[in-house]
Formats: C-alpha cells, structure tokens, sequence
C-alpha cells in the first residue's frame, strides 16, 4: 500500500463525533457570546458607573476615561476566573499577519500567600518583547522594548483549551518611541480619519452630526484534507501549498461541488466551527462548498470593522483548531492546488451615518443625492489610488491566484452593473432621462438622473464591485488579514470624502445641487476610465486597461513599490495613518518576507526532488531494465517492446529531472524571479514522471486522493 493509501485508510479512522453543541430552553442561541466580555457581562461585574462610561466608548466612540480601568480590571478578572481562566494575554496582531501573545498568570503572592490579581496596569498596557517581531527596522535586536495598549472598542474573550483557559485582550502593539509595529493601529487611525471626513460631508447636505461606522463582512474561504495527508507532504508542511502534483482528470470542471451537499465528515467540522465561533460572539451565518473540491467558505454578518478584523482572525484560528480535532488539516493558503480555485477573503466594505448606509440608495431624493456623491467618492479614490489598494493584497501566496479561476486580476478596476453604469453615463453627459431598466427611484433634483432599485448584477472578475449597498474587495487573499486592505480603503476614501466636502462648502446654498451637479459630472470625466464591467480576465482588458493609463502590477514585487511613491506618502502622513518611518518599515517587512517564502519554497522544492522523487524513478528504471534482462535471458519476447517503451520514458524523464534539479539548486543562489522560474520547470518534469511512476512507489499523496474527502 502506498503512503498516501496508508494515509487515507487512517484519515478514516481518525475521523471523530462532534461535540453535542450547547444549547438551552431558547435553542443554540444561549450560548451566543458567553465567552466575551460583553454588554452583558460588563453590566453586571462592573459598578454602573464604570459601565456607563466603557459602554459609551464601545458603542458611541467616546475617549476612554482612565479612571475606570481599575473596575474595569477587577470585574473583568473576576468574569475570566469564573469561567475557569488561569492567565491573562494582550492579543495583538503584529507585522507577522498573525496573531500574538504571550500567557501570564493571575497568580501573585501576599505575604507569601497565593491571590489572584489582575490590576488596571496589567489591562492597559503590555510590554512584550519588539526586537523579534519584524519591524523593517524601527527596533533593533539590542532595542527590545515594545508596548501593548488595550482596545476598549474590541471586547476582550476567553481562548479554551484542553487544561484550562486564558483571559485575551484585544491589543495595539507599538514601539518605545511609538510607532506602530503591528495592523491594528493604522487600521484604527484610517477609521478616525474617515469618520471625520463623512461627518465633514454630511454638515455640506445639512446633515446633523451622527456617528460613522464602516462595517465589514469578511468573506473566508479555506480548503479541508486529511491530516495524515498533509504530514505526507512536506511541500504541505513547510509552505502551504503543493509544489508538485499532477491536476487530476475530474476536479471541478463539472462545477458539482459548488453549493453541493455537504459531506457528513466536513458537516460535522463546520458545526463545531459554529459552536465555538458563536461562544466567542463571531456571528458566523453562511458555510457551503466552494467551487473546488474540497474547498469551503464561511462567511459572518457585518460588523465594525475594527472587530470584524479581530474576529477574523479568530475564525482563521477556529479553523484551524477545529480542523486538527477532526483528523483534518484547514488549508488557508491562497493557492494550495495548482489549476484549480484559488482560496480569497471577499472583504465586503460599507459606511454608515447613523442608522443610514451611505452606499444603499434611499428612499427620498436627499439620501439618493448622498448616495451618488459618495458612489463617486468611492470611484475616484479608487482610480486615484489604485496602486496602493493593489499593494494591500500583494503576497508570495496571492501572486498564484490573483487573475484566473474566478479569481480577480492585479489590475485593479471598479464594477458597477449595467444599470447603475447607465445612471454614471447620464450623469456624465448631463441629459438624465430615466434608467435603463423599470424600476427606479427619483433623486428630486432635475439635473440629476433616476436612480434604479436593484442597480448591479454580480462580477466575479473584478477585484472591485459595487453589490447593492456595499464595495466587495475580492482581491485579499485567504491568509492574509483584512486590516492592510481595509486601512488602505478607509484612507483613500477620506482623501475622497474631504475633496468632495471642500467643493461643497464653497458653494451657497441656492447654488448646491447646480453644482453637486457639476461637481459629480466632474468627477466622472476624470475617473471613469476605473469602471469596467467586463471580463476581467481576457487579453483584450489588458490591452484596454493599460490604453487607459491603469496600473498593472501583476507581482508583488511591483505592487510593493506603491508603499514608496512620494504621493502615498504625503496621503498617509496627511491622515495620520503612517508616518514615513512605518511606511518604510512595512516595504521592508513585506520585501522581507516574500524573498524569505520564495527562497523557502525553492529549498524545500529541492529537497523533496532529492531526497524523494529522484530514488523513486532510479527504482522504477532499476526495475524496468531488470524485467527486460530477465526476459532476455528467458528468451521471452513479448512486452518486450513495451518495457523498452516504458524505461525509455523513464530514463530521459530521469535525466530531465537531475537537469531540472541542478538548476533548482544554482537558482537558489540567484534572484527570486530564478527561483521561481526554476521551481515551475522542476514541477513539469515531477508531475509529468507522477503519471508514469507506479502509484504504489510515488512518495507523496496525489490531487485525486486529497481532493476528496469522505
């Protein structure tokens, strides 16, 4: 029996049952939340007052008041112990693009006495160690000290495991001389930033002042294996992804497991996905396959987007944690399986005021005029800043999936529908008549167009697409967190919102919607060439997209020189989100980091070519040429021709492959783009020798046995 057989047959048996969810007399929903520090819970451990005001910052975006911290501390300890936690984390989010923490207990000694003890110091700041951390030069090895600050906004939550629990605290992480060393910061600095440009807009429409929420719906898709499968595959192990394997005769090509019936097995995962995200008040809504075997997709109702990040990485967590406990290994790479689906995270992004969501079209001509002049914020920021939104997706993993298989591609544009395209093209022309389909809601100022009702269909190849009352941003990828994009999002659309505000508050107020008008019609001119509702995956777009003067970075290597740009550089200092120090420390950690995965992925590339497929084919050819001896020592002619067939395949596949193996070798000792250059021909000439090696010598589990779970 072959390894991956044998790793199948025990995948099998290590299926297990899943734990019967908690439930009450009003159903699965009581248990929603009991292992955060919710509104719930802070109205009852923490004096009124103290409540009062930590409720006022978490609901309504008033400055903390440091003089709760001590109640805060106390009632929370006393929640966390109650619940079975031992030690307390500030859970932070560094440049690694996971989480971090470091564990300490409640315990301190009185009078050599044990207490357990958590004061208000231990809840607002930390001190971990930033010299290990990447910072692309802000601290130094011998420069250790960093700092981790609570986030009031970002409710803290128990994290269980086998033995006991710990109390985490949702944290920012900066340096002794404060600069942020980690994607919560930035991304609360570009809300703040936002939030005062839309409150600026609102006051030119006469609005009165509201709070600003950007809600966020992460959208993650994972693949699922067999566990014994995955440690059969150091590709697997030490990458995530497969740096060899043949792409099977059926996949998804016949697009039955999208939306298919969910396998008993991966049901069983899903449900304990739920019970855990529901106890940490992840509002987990939608799961289904995906497109590709194997592949499936979680998806949560929308949130503020500080907390939706959070609780994203939460759920990247749960996966995983959940997956091992199911003898299954989640996948979270962005293109774990050459030729089929890549995994994203759909980061569907809208703001409101109030209880109104400035991208849904209203239902009075006020709100529509709001609507279109924040639509055309939105697709100048977009056009404006194209670059920079590219560089907030760039990665090692997302360069093999960005542009194909449903996928979008690097060149970023904005999708609108052909109704709500017919509304921007009246608008741009200035001759509103009516929309192009019935149905539509008048906006009640004569120069401006009916608005349709449902205004856009969908588009799976744009990295950009209006969907109703919300932007889904497809590009991210599946392991990647939602902070970059979303920092560089809300900040690009400020510098929009403020443009639009300063035009507005020239105008008297006989004169606005005239010039809303002009102002809008404007707009459109200089930035529809962002607009394309096509197919983005044809030659045809390339050559139309770089005829309008759209960038193309189609690697991370040019995608990352936006970080650079001096225009970027002002926008960011403008609105406080980086400063020139930051910036230039994340272009360093992301260069860093891609060279560091690609050399990475070569070595192992290399060593699996070495150490595991070359003794495979010298056997096969060993033994090919030992049947023939023996038939031609037998005076045996039949299938002789065959065997010589087959070891003449097998000797020049074997020469092919040393070639391709040397060359992987000198590549390493070259630039990146040697690296992956040789990786790709060492991967034709190993999947081409898969399908020719007996299946019960071929070292590592194939694409049709991982594929498929059951």
């Amino acid at each position: 029996m072959s390894i991956s057989k044998r790793a199948f047959a025990v995948g099998k048996i290590a299926d297990i049952r899943p734990e019967a969810p908690l439930r009450g007399k009003h159903g699965a929903m009581d248990f929603f939340g009991e292992d955060v520090f919710n509104t719930a819970a802070i109205n009852k451990y923490l004096p009124k007052p103290a409540a009062k005001k930590l409720l006022d910052t978490i609901n309504n975006g008033a400055r903390i008041d440091p003089e709760i911290a001590a109640d805060v501390a106390h009632g929370m300890k006393q929640w966390a112990i109650e619940r079975g936690a031992t030690h307390f984390t500030h859970w932070f989010q560094p440049l690694t693009g996971s989480t971090a923490e470091k564990h300490d207990s409640f315990l301190e000694l009185d009078g050599g006495r044990a207490i357990m003890s958590f004061s208000a110091k231990n809840l607002i700041i930390g001190e971990p160690d930033a010299s290990s951390f990447p910072s692309g030069g802000i601290r130094c090895t011998f420069e250790a000290r960093g700092y981790t600050a609570w986030d009031p906004t970002s409710p803290a939550f128990i994290k269980r495991h086998a033995n006991g629990a710990t109390l985490c605290i949702p944290t920012a992480f900066c340096s002794y001389t404060g600069e942020a060393l980690d994607k919560k910061t930035p991304l609360l600095r570009s809300c703040q930033s936002l939030s005062a440009a839309v409150k600026r807009l609102m006051k030119c429409f006469g609005q009165p002042e509201k709070r600003v929420k950007i809600t966020l719906g992460p959208e993650q898709e994972y693949f699922l294996i067999d566990k014994n499968f995955y440690f059969s595959r150091p590709d697997l192990l030490q990458t995530g992804r497969t740096l060899f394997g043949a792409t099977p005769p059926k996949h998804q090509q016949l697009e039955d497991h999208y939306f298919g019936s969910i396998k008993q097995r991966v049901l069983n995962f899903m449900n304990d996905v739920e019970v855990e995200l529901w106890k940490l008040g992840i509002p987990a809504k939608t799961r289904h396959n995906e497109v590709a075997p194997a592949q499936f997709e979680l998806a949560p109702m929308f949130e503020e987007v500080n907390l939706a990040v959070d609780h994203n990485m939460l759920v990247m967590d749960v996966l995983r944690q959940t997956a091992d406990r199911h003898g299954l290994v989640c996948l979270l790479h962005e293109k774990p399986f050459a030729g089929i689906n890549g995994s994203g995270k759909h980061n569907n992004w809208s703001v409101s005021y109030g209880d109104t969501n400035l991208l849904n079209p209203g239902t009075d001509p006020h709100q529509n005029a709001i609507f279109l002049t924040m639509l055309c914020c939105v697709i100048e920021a977009v056009d404006n800043h194209s670059d920079i939104l590219r560089m907030s997706v760039a990665g090692a993993g997302n360069d093999h999936r960005l542009g194909a298989n449903e996928a979008p591609p690097a060149i970023i544009s904005v999708y609108l529908g052909d109704q709500l395209s017919d509304v921007i093209e009246q608008l741009e022309n200035g001759v509103p008549t009516s929309s192009r389909h019935g149905g539509f809601m008048r906006i009640g100022v004569d120069t401006l167009p009916p608005l349709p009702k449902d205004a856009t269909d969908r588009n799976r190849t744009s990295p950009f697409a209006f969907t109703g009352n919300k932007f889904e941003f497809r590009a991210p990828g599946s392991s990647q967190s939602c902070s970059g994009p979303m920092t560089v999002l809300n900040t690009i659309v400020a510098d929009s919102v403020d443009k639009m505000a300063d035009r507005l508050a020239k105008l008297q107020e006989r004169d606005i919607n005239k010039g809303l008008q002009d102002i809008l019609r404007d707009i459109i001119k200089k930035h529809k060439r962002i607009i394309f509702n096509g197919d983005g995956y044809t030659e045809e777009w390339r050559r139309e997209a770089q005829n309008r003067g759209l960038p193309n970075a189609d690697s991370t290597m040019d995608a990352l020189r936006a970080i650079t740009s001096e225009k970027n550089l002002r926008l960011f200092e403008r609105y406080g989100v980086y400063n020139q120090k930051e910036l230039e420390s994340r272009f360093e950690v992301f260069m860093e980091e891609y060279h560091r995965r690609i050399r990475i992925e070569g070595e192992i590339a290399l060593d699996i070519a070495r150490s595991m497929i070359i003794p495979v084919v010298i056997r096969e050819y060993k033994d090919a040429v030992s049947a023939l001896k023996s038939a031609a020592d037998s005076g045996i002619s039949a299938g002789t021709g065959g065997l010589k067939h087959n070891i003449k395949i097998l000797g020049e596949g074997l020469e092919d492959l040393t070639e391709k193996t040397e060359n992987m070798a000198a590549a390493l000792n070259g630039l990146h783009e040697e690296i992956l250059g040789a990786m790709a021909d060492l991967r034709l000439t190993v999947d081409r020798l898969e399908r020719v090696i007996a299946d019960d010598l071929w070292p590592l589990p194939k694409y049709r046995e991982m594929l498929f779970i059951y």
